[in-house]
């Protein structure tokens, strides 16, 4: 029997599509209500040609047992963070899980304007820093934010989305993803530093090769055979979330892999993948 997480209730940004929508999708699976959150929605365009809006992710949610809630936000914007997250203290009263996924540093790849993905530092569009740096910046004030409500209720679970660049293909060069993914870490240790006194727990997770919309894109030309669903990487969410011991992960970074393992969860098609460039 899977996690039970009734009664929950969780906040996944980047979740209209992609890694979020997985994880979305999975808590749902556990029983919980999901804030769905992402910039497209019935009447807000897609910045990437990708399907998938806050709506379409609640109605899976909630069919799949949670209850899903949409909350379109562009967390470029600080205020509407503010807004989102007030939102869900006066309307829930409470917060228990934090999930952050939203992304931007890959959508020059969907629309192919950052093709080659190794192309040199100095080559590349300027504004590709930010894209991808975004992500931390939105982790930190999401976070901070969540931190609020969870302090006060001594408990907590927040998730980074990142991915293992210590190990990295010989050739590999991006400095701004390479940047974004490390600082992230670093984010990871110093917020579950501080809110380890607290009872909240913060750490990263590292998927494998997922099944993004942004990938099947691209598939013909990948080896998906290792590849994994995005609720995989939901499931691990889900185990962690109702580990009463899981401030003693705190502060690390985690395959999901592994925790399957140690948990006992398998993807939707009952495997458990192992990334090819795990160590």
């Amino acid at each position: 029997m899977g996690a039970d997480l009734k009664g929950k209730v969780a906040v996944v940004t980047g979740s209209s599509r992609g890694v979020g929508k997985g994880i979305a999708l999975s808590l749902g699976e556990a029983g919980a209500t999901v804030y769905v959150v992402g910039r497209t929605d019935a009447t807000h365009k897609a910045t990437v040609p990708l399907t998938g809006t806050v709506e379409d992710t609640v109605n899976e949610v909630t069919q799949m047992g949670g209850i899903g809630i949409a909350a379109r936000a562009d967390l470029r914007d600080d205020s509407q963070t503010e807004a989102l997250f007030q939102r869900v203290s006066d309307e829930q009263g409470r917060l228990d899980i934090l999930v952050n996924s939203a992304w931007a540093g890959y959508e020059g790849l969907h629309d192919m304007s950052d093709f080659p993905f190794n192309q040199p530092f100095w080559e590349r569009r300027l504004s590709y820093w930010d894209d991808n740096l975004f992500s931390t910046r939105a982790a930190y004030i999401a976070s901070a934010l969540a931190a609020r409500i969870m302090v006060k209720q001594e408990s907590g679970l927040i998730v980074n989305i990142s991915n293992n660049v210590d190990k990295r293909q010989e050739g590999d060069r991006n400095a701004a993803y390479f940047n974004s993914k490390n600082s992230l870490h670093l984010l990871t240790a110093d917020l579950a530093d501080e809110l380890r006194g607290n009872h909240v727990t913060v750490v990263s997770l590292w998927p494998g090769l997922v099944r993004t919309e942004g990938i099947m894109l691209h598939e013909k030309y990948m080896d998906l055979s290792n590849s994994e669903s995005a609720q995989f990487t939901g499931r691990a969410v889900a185990a962690l979330a109702v580990d009463p011991d899981v401030l003693s992960k705190s502060g690390r970074s985690w395959w999901v892999s592994d925790l399957a393992n140690e948990y006992g969860f398998t993807d939707i098609d009952g495997k458990v993948y192992v990334p090819t460039w795990k160590p």
